[in-house]
């Protein structure tokens, strides 16, 4: 009767997208490695939530 699924894909798909493009511009103003910055951005591109994830916890800060 009710699919719930599909109406939240696409607002959840949309706040990860909001959130990638967010750590992808917080990545390039750190004070990491070019390396760094671009090992960061291809795992967040390749794993979208999951590199989000890895980047709060583990990724470069721009208080450097």
């Amino acid at each position: 009767m009710f699919n719930f699924g599909s109406s939240y894909s696409g607002l959840f798909g949309l706040i990860v997208l909001i959130a990638d493009v967010y750590a992808i511009v917080k990545i390039v103003q750190s004070g990491a490695s070019t390396g760094s910055k671009v090992i960061w951005i291809v795992v967040i591109l390749l794993l979208p939530v999951l590199g989000f994830i890895l980047w709060l916890l583990f990724g470069p800060s721009s208080r450097r």
